[in-house]
């Protein structure tokens, strides 16, 4: 049985922030996908100048479509390399249309415990506008991206607990999801 704790959710939902925290207080290494993604993404044959030269062609909606097939091996990576640790997604990470894709992390994922989605609040709509607000200075169809993060069903199905953010300090969130996974 795996003990990491993993946090995924959408586009500044506090998932690096609470996995430093948590990191800290429980005396772990913190994995962050946002930080090793590029690498496992070469692996398969990502190409970064391709991705370059057709940026201005592509909308956020395709280059999402293009990043999946990469996500998904990268959370199989991260996963088989890394363990007794805190690990936070990137946002897109757990969010899959492709029923292949999603079974293939949904797989990855079913032996860890602790895959805590985070959020601002159980109101979808509540939750879209918060982070929309943080996320004020992205371009429109990042928005877009995020809000389809914050109502797709596969971080649903993919988290064993839900963490809401709303009107708590990090530090108050950092103490509910260890008190969440301690009573497990």
């Amino acid at each position: 049985m795996k003990s990491d704790i993993i946090l995924i959710g959408p586009i500044s939902a506090g998932k690096s922030t609470l996995g430093k925290l948590l990191a800290d207080k429980l005396n772990l290494p913190q994995c962050s996908m946002d930080d090793l993604r590029w690498d496992y993404y070469k692996e398969i044959g990502y190409n970064e100048e391709l991705v370059k030269s057709k940026k201005e062609a592509l909308d956020f909606w395709e280059l999402q479509h293009y990043w999946k097939p990469f996500e998904a091996y990268a959370v199989e990576r991260l996963l088989s390399e890394h363990s007794q640790c805190v690990i936070d997604f990137g946002a897109g990470h757990s969010v899959y249309e492709d029923a292949i894709l999603f079974g293939r992390v949904q797989q990855a994922l079913a032996l860890y415990p602790n895959v805590v989605l985070l959020l601002p609040s159980p109101n979808l709509d509540e939750s879209v506008r918060i982070l929309s607000e943080r996320n004020k200075s992205m371009p429109d169809g990042i928005q877009e991206i995020n809000e389809h993060f914050v109502r797709h069903t596969s971080n649903y199905m993919l988290a064993k607990f839900t963490v809401y953010t709303l009107d708590k300090t990090p530090e108050e969130t950092c103490d509910e999801i260890l008190n969440l996974i301690n009573a497990v």
